[in-house]
This record gives C-alpha cells, structure tokens and sequence, in this order.
C-alpha cells in the first residue's frame, strides 16, 4: 500500500519571522560595526599623521634637502619623503629637480607614501579610508607666507618651488575621510609644532564637510590668519577663529 509523501518546510509566516529576526539585528549590529570603522581609520590617521611629522624633523636633520646650501635641511613632500620622486637640489640656474639618483636613501617614509595621485593638480595619497596631503611654504610677502602643495605625480612642482629657507622652519599636512561617515568623520592637520589637531567636520559647516575629492582643505584652513601658514593654528580655546570656519582642537595622547 503507498504511503502518502510527507512534505516538510517553513511556512510563510516562519520565513516572515525569520527575516524580520535578521533585519533587527542587522539594523543594531551595523552601526556598530561603521562606528568601529571609522573609530579604527581615525586613530589610524592620527597615527599616521605623527609618523609624518616624525618624517619631516628626520628629513631636516639629515639635511637631505638643502636648496641653498646654508647647511639647514628642507621639508619634504611625500615624493620626496617616501624616496619616490628624486629631491629638490640646488644649481647654478637655480633650484631645481635631481636627477634619477636624487632621492631619499634609506626613504623617511615606507613607499607606499609614494602612490601619489593627482587631485585637482594637487598630490595626494590615501591611507586607511583618509586622504592626505602636504603643503610647504612659499617664500611669503609682507611677513605672509602662503602653501604650496605637492605636484599631482609627486614630489615638487618644477613651476613652483617652495622656499629654501621658510622650509627649513614650516610645514603642514592634512587628512580627511575618503567617505564622510562611513571611513571617518572627523578631520586632521598637523604642522611642525608636532601636535595632531582635529575638527568634527560637520556637513553643515560653512562651504560644506571635508569628503573625499568633493572639498579638501586648502593650506589655511587651520591657521588663523588667510593665506598664511606661519600664523598660529587657530585652536578655539585660544579663541582663534580658523579660516574654513570650523572648530580646531588638539588631539590627545
């Protein structure tokens, strides 16, 4: 005698249960895990940043750099830093490019700092979901010293060489998300005072939020006097007021 065929499943209301069970924790875990993210990218950064800074006061000791031969080394950009793009040097014409030996041996930076890419004619990289970029002085009129940022395929732009002397003093480097809340939130600057200072860059700021390629710092940003670098960061517990219009405060250790 056939048995009848017994047919075993979920019905729709336990596949309803199942799926609204997995939409609950996936509405709790997720957040979590971006908050995480960018908790991890943003300490990456900082560290990140103090490396560069450790960087810049090794390129000038070793006075790897030294344009006008006075003795005193020069700020690098990351070209220069990582050993991927040969040096600024002096000539008799001038400062100039070195040549294809002309670079930074052993580097002050691993080479991965060397995958410069051109954004908007300016160079930068990208590290753990952040962008960065480095600006070294002009020669400065009127006691204003203005950034210059690095060439879009590294190293120093041939058409506008940054100042043999004032590079002996200053420097600044920016960071900021790739993706605003999703690979970092806030964003960064550090300068030859070796000190990390951060913004909360609210999208509602002023001009907009730091995010990816869609607006990056200019040079001034952090500082507190337009177009010049030399000024003192503008930290609001000085009660500075900073020139993108955000809020600058130190990082701690």
């Amino acid at each position: 005698m056939p048995r009848p065929n017994k047919q075993s499943g979920f019905t729709l209301i336990e596949l309803m249960i199942v799926v609204a069970i997995i939409a609950i924790v996936a509405a709790i875990a997720i957040p979590k895990l971006v908050s995480a993210r960018i908790s991890a990218n943003e300490n990456a950064t900082i560290s990140t940043l103090r490396s560069i800074a450790t960087a810049q006061q090794n390129m000038i000791s070793s006075v790897t750099i030294d344009t006008d031969l006075d003795g005193g080394g020069e700020a690098g950009y990351f070209g220069e830093l990582s050993g991927g793009t040969p040096v600024r040097v002096w000539s008799a014409l001038g400062i100039g490019i070195g040549a294809a030996g002309d670079s930074a041996q052993p580097s002050f930076l691993s080479k991965q700092f060397s995958d410069v890419f051109d954004n908007a004619g300016e160079g930068t990289i990208e590290r753990n979901g952040y962008y960065f970029k480095i600006f070294l002085p002009n020669r400065g009129t009127g006691g204003v010293v203005g950034g210059l940022p690095e060439r879009g395929s590294g190293g120093a732009n041939p058409g506008a060489y940054p100042d043999s002397q004032n590079c002996e003093l200053m420097w600044c480097c920016y960071a900021w998300p790739k993706q605003i809340n999703r690979t970092g939130r806030r964003a960064f600057m550090i300068n030859e005072i070796g000190d990390v200072v951060a913004t909360r860059n609210n999208i509602g700021a002023s001009g907009g939020a730091y995010d990816g390629l869609n607006r990056s710092p200019e040079f001034d940003a952090a500082f507190s006097v337009t177009d010049d670098m030399s000024s003192d960061v503008a930290l609001a517990a000085a009660g500075l007021t900073a020139q993108d219009g955000m809020t600058w405060t130190p990082v701690g250790n």
